[in-house]
């Protein structure tokens, strides 16, 4: 697969809702500092604890953003798809990574490293505020996940887990016939917080009752409002 060209890098900015907000002159600016960085399904692409130099967009694939557990456990803190960025704490206090990213799929990244994006940030107050905007939308995203474990079913919480994934995807709509989410069931159950066994045993339930089918690597939604009940 061939590197974008300038032009295809200057398009895929300016269709970004951060990067979008830049000049003309500041957009050429990173475009001749950015790079592209490619990765295999499974590979990681930072760990937690690294330093935290650069900021990434995905253009093609998905990662998964995850926190490990000593015993070899993790749980999935969100999916990123096209034209989600991330890794923007660690630019933003140059710390290290607060989770590990790892991609699903064949994943296509644009790299800007914090030395580079530092100087436009202190320029350009707000694109600062709409950066603080989405780290405030995640923050948010992860209280409710801490209040879903506690106070949600494991079945209600794997509901919420698909329907949010479809939402987020380029898939067709929740109106339409049937979406198909590239989510392995391990994944899912480290999303929900379920054991491998029960994360299953709801999975089956649902393809018998055909709100879902399942496919190697995939689960295919047949009934969003059946699934919406659930919640």
């Amino acid at each position: 697969m061939n590197s974008p060209t300038h032009e295809e890098k200057r398009q895929i900015f300016q269709r970004h809702d951060l990067f979008g907000m830049l000049s003309a002159n500041e957009i050429d600016s990173l475009i001749s500092f950015s790079r592209i960085e490619r990765y295999t399904a499974g590979r990681e692409i930072f760990a937690k604890g690294e330093p935290g130099q650069s900021l990434m967009a995905v253009l093609r694939g998905s990662v998964k953003i995850s926190l490990p557990s000593d015993d070899g456990k993790e749980v999935v803190i969100t999916i990123f798809n096209g034209g989600d960025i991330f890794g923007e704490i660690g630019v933003l206090d140059g710390g290290e990574r607060s989770a590990d990213a790892t991609a699903m799929d064949h994943c296509e990244l644009l790299i800007l490293d914090r030395r580079d994006l530092m100087p436009i940030l202190t320029r350009r107050a707000d694109i600062c505020l709409v950066l603080l905007k989405m780290l405030c939308q995640r923050l948010r995203k992860t209280t409710e996940q801490v209040e879903d474990v506690v106070f949600r079913h494991l079945e209600s919480r794997m509901a919420k887990a698909l329907l949010h994934h479809a939402e987020r995807t380029d898939r067709p709509g929740l109106a339409g016939p049937s979406i198909e989410l590239h989510v392995p069931q391990r994944v899912l159950g480290n999303i929900a917080s379920g054991s491998r066994e029960s994360v299953s045993k709801h999975l089956q339930d649902w393809r018998r009752r055909g709100i879902i089918d399942l496919a190697k690597g995939s689960i295919i939604i047949r009934d969003a409002q059946a699934l919406e009940r659930l919640i």
